[in-house]
């Protein structure tokens, strides 16, 4: 079956399979030690009433008067602007701005569409390449602008997918568990979730479950090997 592209702006899928499927990267445990206390606050986050999440990571009140706006459906015209704006491939790649800084549009993006899944996606890896919670230009934290999508549009399950792979390369699986649920249980049938689950479980050792994800993911022809491989390895998997 064909994979939306979307499904190719997570960072699995955009280099060697050996690469993209590590969970963890040693180079950001400087990263989690120095904000610790950051994560430590995503607990509240993740269960605060929309009033408390509110007052923490700002209302969802748009940009200057537009807005906020679903990114799945919405207002396709004004995307097209937004992006041509502050959001172009010079962006997306963290090469250079469309104005003063990267948080500076990415923050934009997100006012106007904040489950903008791409931006999301940049802003995660923006956050753990300059080793900050909240880079530069960016009003709030990288964490606040997952739970301001989260809060915006409950339903959609690729933002639980882009929230929960930024969690793994923090280093937080059981938080990105949590988000990979909820995903799964919006979109039963999606393959990539199923395997990311497979590679949590996996790490977690809960290898019936991992077994359980890995073969949901296949049978949809999921390309990627390495859960089956590691699951071979492990003496756990059977065709």
């Amino acid at each position: 079956m064909p994979f939306p592209e979307e499904f190719l702006y997570i960072p699995y899928m955009r280099s060697s399979e050996k690469h993209c499927e590590a969970i963890v990267s040693n180079r950001y445990n400087d990263y989690i030690m120095k904000h610790f206390s950051i994560l430590i606050a995503l607990f509240f986050l993740l269960n605060a009433t929309i009033g408390q999440a509110s007052s923490i990571c700002g209302e969802l009140d748009g940009n200057r008067g537009r807005g906020p706006f679903d990114y799945r459906n919405e207002q396709r015209a004004l995307l097209n602007t937004v992006e041509v704006h502050h959001f172009s491939k010079n962006v997306e790649q963290l090469i250079v701005p469309d104005t003063g800084t990267f948080g500076g549009d990415l923050d934009f993006v997100l006012s106007t569409f904040p489950n903008h899944h791409r931006a999301l996606e940049t802003l995660g890896r923006l956050s753990i390449r300059d080793r900050t919670p909240k880079p530069q230009g960016a009003r709030f934290t990288t964490l606040c602008y997952f739970e301001r999508a989260v809060r915006f549009k409950p339903d959609d399950a690729m933002v639980r997918l882009v929230f929960s792979n930024h969690l793994l390369k923090i280093n937080k699986p059981d938080l990105a568990l949590e988000q990979l649920l909820f995903a799964i249980d919006l979109e039963p049938d999606n393959p990539l979730t199923a395997y990311n689950l497979g590679l949590v479980y996996l790490k977690k050792r809960d290898y019936e479950k991992a077994v359980h994800f890995a073969k949901k993911a296949y049978a949809q022809d999921f390309p990627l090997q390495g859960l089956k491989q590691q699951l071979r390895s492990a003496g756990r998997w059977q065709e």
